[in-house]
């Protein structure tokens, strides 16, 4: 199996994952923040459904500037939901047009002109992409937990289910 067939295994897997998580956010809850420093769960799930497709975006061109991340307050739980779905989608029509060959390119971030990090594509997609939406995944269903909201599982059953 080509390395592209093991992302997309992967990032399907992962999407449906995510769904389930995020459809369990409450909807009168997505102002809510558990500290004043952090995003809302509204903020923080947006931000996390439009991850995966954002950052597949990113990654096209083999240089990119460090963006500046604006963090919208989501609407809707309906939103965040549509959001995960295309920018999955997106996502993986990406992945899948690099192919292996595309993967092996050399990708930089650069700040303010200055290379900060150089690697392969495919190690950008592994930890910008994919690692990256897993954290903020992990941070939703800590505040899911605070909430008192039971967790779905992930990688096996919760203490809820």
């Amino acid at each position: 199996m080509s390395v592209v067939q093991h992302l997309l295994e992967e990032l399907r897997r992962e999407a449906a994952s995510t769904r389930r998580v995020m459809e369990r956010i409450p909807e009168a809850s997505l102002t809510w923040k558990p500290h004043a420093k952090s995003m809302s769960l509204g903020q923080l799930a947006l931000h996390t459904a439009g991850l995966p497709g954002g950052l597949a975006v990113m990654l096209n061109a083999l240089e990119r500037e460090v963006p500046t991340v604006p963090l919208p307050e989501a609407g809707s739980v309906a939103e965040i939901l549509a959001v995960l779905e295309e920018q999955a989608a997106i996502a993986e029509d990406r992945i899948r047009s690099w192919g292996d060959e595309g993967l092996r390119e050399t990708f930089r971030w650069t700040l303010q002109g200055a290379v900060l990090s150089e690697t392969a594509r495919l190690e950008q997609v592994r930890s910008v992409l994919f690692n990256h939406w897993y954290h903020h995944r992990g941070q939703l269903t800590v505040y899911l937990r605070l909430l008192d909201v039971p967790l779905p599982g992930i990688y096996g059953p919760t203490a809820d289910e």
